[in-house]
């Protein structure tokens, strides 16, 4: 009979206990998570930091909280965290214990070893009491973006090439000429492009003559990436290596021009997250604000391409028939087929410079920043 009481009063103590301390133990609760930065570039070390605060008089015996983020995201040894590892995701889960009224932060070190945009919509909260009578789960929503740059070179491991087109670039913002600015005409000399032929003033003088133009402070700098990894390659790309390290070049380059006062513009001939089946092409511009965005869309470059880059540059080409301000473009690609010098040798005969960064040469020896 002790043993039959014993069992009675001690199911009715852990029916209670669920009841008391199981069923309102979602109730009351706020969750928050965040980054310590929303940007920065791949290689960086970051903090994620988590904030559960109970509202209620009443402990919470247990609480898990579950979510899925990338595995590009390395987190420390000892963050706090159990962390089943995938290939393209990993789930997190944090165990909690709450007294009446009381809030928890926990911060937990990681670094971005990837460029991308990763967003994070939910997370899981489960909670209970000690005997598992009852147990209780529901989403959290959390809307996290963090946008992972590329990272950038240090300037001393560029090839020669780029400080030949990164010189040429900083002198000819006082040469170049500006096709808007017209102060006359000239005698037609070798080299200048047919667009110029001034005919009526050629008429006039029996020989060839061209608009004489004044010269503007402040040329276009265009850094384009192939994101081609061969002339055989379509839609996905095959070696994500090179065209990894074309996106750190290119992100370099962004970043010590505009570091210079100098404006940039961006481009590549592939698909982009959210951006349709439209190429990419970022006008030139200065500031920070305009870095940014010549960041984040590298960010959101996929290693998928759109249109092959010989079609990408005869595209330039007819834009630049329109009068177009003299560009000095980076080219930067793994390889340059027949069909692109071709387009090269054209836009070379508008009048514009196209210095080409080759890839596959370079990845042997540049390092990266922060790495």
């Amino acid at each position: 009979m002790a043993l039959l009481w014993l069992v009675v009063v001690g199911s009715l103590v852990i029916v209670l206990h669920g009841i008391w301390f199981g069923r309102p133990v979602l109730r009351n609760l706020k969750y928050s998570r965040q980054f310590s930065k929303t940007r920065c570039y791949a290689g960086d070390e970051l903090q994620m930091i988590e904030t559960i605060s109970n509202e209620k008089r009443i402990s919470v015996p247990w609480l898990r909280l579950e979510a899925m983020m990338p595995a590009s995201f390395v987190f420390h040894s000892g963050s706090g965290m159990d962390i089943s590892q995938g290939n393209i995701y990993q789930n997190h889960k944090s165990i909690f214990t709450l007294k009446p009224y009381n809030r928890i932060t926990r911060k937990h070190p990681f670094v971005c070893s990837k460029r991308g945009v990763f967003t994070m919509d939910t997370a899981t909260m489960t909670g209970g009491d000690l005997f598992g009578v009852w147990r209780s789960s529901k989403p959290i929503p959390v809307q996290m973006t963090m946008i992972v740059y590329p990272s950038l070179v240090n300037t001393e491991d560029m090839p020669a090439i780029y400080q030949v087109w990164q010189g040429e670039v900083e002198v000819s913002r006082w040469i170049v000429e500006d096709p808007f600015l017209i102060l006359g005409v000239r005698p037609y000399g070798a080299g200048d492009p047919m667009n110029r032929i001034h005919w009526k003033a050629s008429a006039r003088t029996g020989e060839l003559q061209v608009y004489k133009q004044g010269w503007t402070a402040d040329p276009q700098s265009w850094i384009i990436v192939n994101i081609q990894d061969s002339a055989e390659m379509w839609s996905v790309v095959t070696r994500p290596e090179l065209i990894e390290q074309s996106l750190r070049y290119a992100a370099t380059a962004a970043v010590e021009a505009i570091g210079k006062g100098l404006p940039a513009g961006f481009a590549h001939n592939g698909y982009r997250v959210g951006g349709g089946r439209d190429v990419l092409r970022i006008e030139p511009d200065y500031g920070t604000p305009h870095l940014e965005m010549l960041l984040e869309a590298m960010a959101e470059t996929e290693l998928k391409c759109l249109v092959p880059m010989e079609q990408f540059l005869q595209d330039e080409v007819r834009l630049n028939e329109e009068g177009q301000q003299i560009r000095s473009y980076l080219l930067i690609t793994s390889y340059v087929s027949a069909a692109m010098e071709h387009e090269i040798g054209r836009l070379h005969d508008q009048g514009h410079r196209v210095t080409i960064l080759p890839v596959e040469q370079l990845k042997r020896d540049a390092g990266a920043v922060g790495a």
